[in-house]
């Protein structure tokens, strides 16, 4: 049963708007320039449970954006027009109707599809939107709406319905599904490393626009899809792509400020978030600071290194790839200065892979399965404390003014992420780097790769901790402290 409707029409006639109206949140990114919108966008409308799909402009011919990605863009639309049940026409009411908009009734037309037309920002007066002509494009019955201020939002939601094919009874019902929520991850990483053709990829279509201009995401891209994992069993995923992020100083223009909003709303979203790197440029200060991001929302991180096979096609080539002696040897050197960068990434999974050959894709969708997996593991409180303890024999903690930090007394609070309540002397004992070893040291021990610890520090006043300045074990009054997590 296809319950799908897709908004099309020429550029800037206020199509996103209308998407982020339908959908009641901001999705797509909204802008006067034309041509913003170049994917397929999509959203789940709980109020008649159907999917909506935003696309960019017909025929449009900026400037500013290659005959390549037009079409590639084009493309995008002519799937979302074949895919639809429903479609949305939109026109604008206050610039009138144009050569371009007949056109496209006419493909329309041919398509033989249910269509709305919707004539958009009626947002004055009724003289200032002349609807006369908007009959003679053969679509039938034109809607007056402003998607800006919400005139007719309604009436459009009922002219919808009533087109999309009833829902069956709830005893007709299919039998409802039992597996787990599909697992969500979004890829990261600066513009043009290869996100896009990863997820078409892992897609095993081309629903991401791919080229080699930077930018060419704007919006970030969520998208359901099935794998078959290595017990041939489907298991269901949650891809959002988004638009390179760029350091906050180099933003250019307000379209390339939303795009990285829109980038950060997607790490929040996702349960694990693949950091995606360019294996012939190494780690940049930029990868670094988009690692930063994630770290920030306390996500579980998978580094991908793309680009694999152009490695492989250097040493093919004759003199190879100098200074190196082998794509063995780079790939060593280049993971060594990788986690040199990437410190505060202690134990996350690595994965050099291509797009282009479909080299090591499987594995990257098996490492994001095991992450979301290791999230929910319980710590043993009395382990989780022997396993300090051993931390803070081997490597003292820093002497800061002639005292140093000390841990009574630890206990797991919550998972995703891990929460690790610290019973100390001081709060303020606790150095960055110290902070960063028992990190990496409770990371390696309970087979935790990738997924960030956080602790919660609860020190003593400043006359409870000069009391017990020779005290090393735990005091009843701590262990007493009720825990979260059960053993």
């Amino acid at each position: 049963m296809n319950r799908t409707v897709a908004i099309v029409g020429r550029p800037n006639v206020g199509k996103s708007r209308l998407f982020n109206r339908l959908a009641r949140k901001r999705i797509s990114i909204v802008h006067d320039q034309p041509g913003v919108t170049r994917d397929v966008i999509s959203a789940e409308i709980k109020e008649g449970a159907y999917t909506l799909l935003d696309t960019g402009g017909l025929g449009y011919k900026g400037i500013d954006t290659p005959a390549a990605l037009t079409a590639a863009s084009e493309e995008q639309v002519g799937f979302a027009i074949d895919t639809a049940a429903v479609i949305l026409f939109v026109v604008d009411g206050l610039e009138g109707l144009t050569g371009l908009d007949e056109r496209i009734a006419t493909r329309l037309r041919r398509s033989k599809k249910k269509v709305i037309l919707v004539v958009n920002k009626a947002d004055f007066d009724d003289h200032k939107v002349e609807l006369a002509d908007a009959y003679k494009l053969g679509l039938g019955e034109p809607l007056r709406i402003s998607a800006e201020h919400g005139n007719g939002e309604e009436e459009l939601r009922v002219a919808i319905l009533a087109l999309l094919a009833p829902l069956p009874e709830p005893d007709a019902l299919a039998p409802v599904k039992t597996a787990a929520d599909p697992l969500c991850f979004c890829f990261i990483g600066r513009p043009n490393v290869g996100k896009s053709s990863l997820g078409n990829r892992l897609l095993q279509s081309d629903r991401l626009i791919v080229s080699p201009v930077p930018g060419t995401t704007r919006d970030a891209i969520e998208l359901p899809f099935e794998f078959k994992g290595r017990d041939k069993k489907l298991y269901p995923f949650r891809l959002i792509d988004t638009a390179g992020i760029k350091a906050a100083t180099k933003l250019a223009s307000p379209i390339e400020y939303f795009s990285r909003l829109r980038s950060l709303d997607a790490i929040q979203r996702a349960d694990v978030v693949f950091l995606v790197l360019d294996a012939m440029e190494g780690v940049t200060q930029q990868d670094k600071a988009i690692a930063g991001e994630a770290l920030k929302e306390r996500k579980p991180i998978v580094i991908v290194v793309n680009k694999w096979d152009l490695v492989q096609a250097a040493f093919k080539q004759q003199g190879g790839f100098k200074p190196y002696k082998s794509d063995r040897d780079y790939r060593e050197k280049y993971e060594h200065a990788l986690f040199e960068r990437l410190y505060f990434t202690p134990g996350s999974p690595l994965i050099f892979a291509s797009a282009m050959s479909d080299y090591e894709i499987d594995r990257m969708l098996n490492a994001a399965v095991q992450l979301n997996r290791t999230l929910d593991k319980k710590l043993p409180t009395a382990k989780l404390n022997q396993v300090l303890g051993h931390l803070t024999e081997r490597t003292p903690p820093p002497s800061i003014a002639g005292r140093r930090f000390r841990i009574y007394y630890a206990t797991q609070t919550s998972t995703r992420p891990f929460r690790i309540k610290l019973f100390c002397n001081r709060e303020e004992k606790l150095t960055e780097q110290y902070r960063r070893y028992l990190e990496a040291g409770l990371v390696k021990e309970f087979g935790l790769n990738g997924c960030p610890i956080y602790f919660d520090l609860i020190g003593k006043k400043r006359d409870e901790a000069r009391g017990s300045r020779g005290g090393g074990h735990a005091s009843a009054e701590y262990k007493s402290e009720h825990e979260t997590i059960e053993d």
